[in-house]
C-alpha cells in the first residue's frame, strides 16, 4: 500500500523527515496535515495499528493544544472526545505523521523510520 505522509511544511521536524525520506528514496505522498487533516476514522485506525495511546497522537507543544486546555481535558476526556477533537483540527495532531495503512510512526527519529520505512 502506498505510504501517506501528513505534514505542516512550515514544521522544521517535517521538513527533516521530508528530506530523509527523500534521500532514502522512499516513495509517499504527501499530505499537508491542516489543509487536509485525516479523517476520525483514518486516525482511528493509525493509533490502533500504532499500538501507542492516543495521548501520543497530540501535538502537546502546539499553541492550539494550549488553547484548548488540552491538558486538562486529556485526563477526562473519553477515547470518542480524543478522537472529535484530534479529527477537528490539524494543528492538534503531532507531525509528521506517516501510515502505509498497517504501519504508523508519529514525529520524527531516524532510527524509527529506518525500522519502519526502509
Amino acid at each position: 500500500m502506498a505510504k501517506t505522509f501528513y505534514w505542516y511544511p512550515k514544521c522544521g521536524t517535517c521538513r527533516n523527515a521530508k528530506k530523509w525520506l527523500d534521500q532514502h528514496e522512499v516513495a509517499y505522498n504527501d499530505v499537508h496535515i491542516v489543509e487536509n487533516p485525516p479523517s476520525r476514522p483514518e486516525l482511528e485506525k493509525m493509533i490502533d495499528a500504532s499500538g501507542l495511546e492516543i495521548k501520543k497522537f497530540f501535538n502537546t507543544s502546539g499553541q492550539k493544544y494550549r488553547e484548548l486546555g488540552m491538558k486538562d481535558k486529556m485526563k477526562t476526556a473519553s477515547r470518542d472526545e480524543l478522537l472529535d477533537l484530534l479529527a477537528s483540527d490539524g494543528m492538534l495532531i503531532k507531525r509528521p505523521l506517516m501510515t502505509d495503512g498497517n504501519r504508523v510512526t508519529v514525529g520524527f527519529k531516524e532510527d524509527e523510520y529506518e525500522k519502519a520505512w526502509l
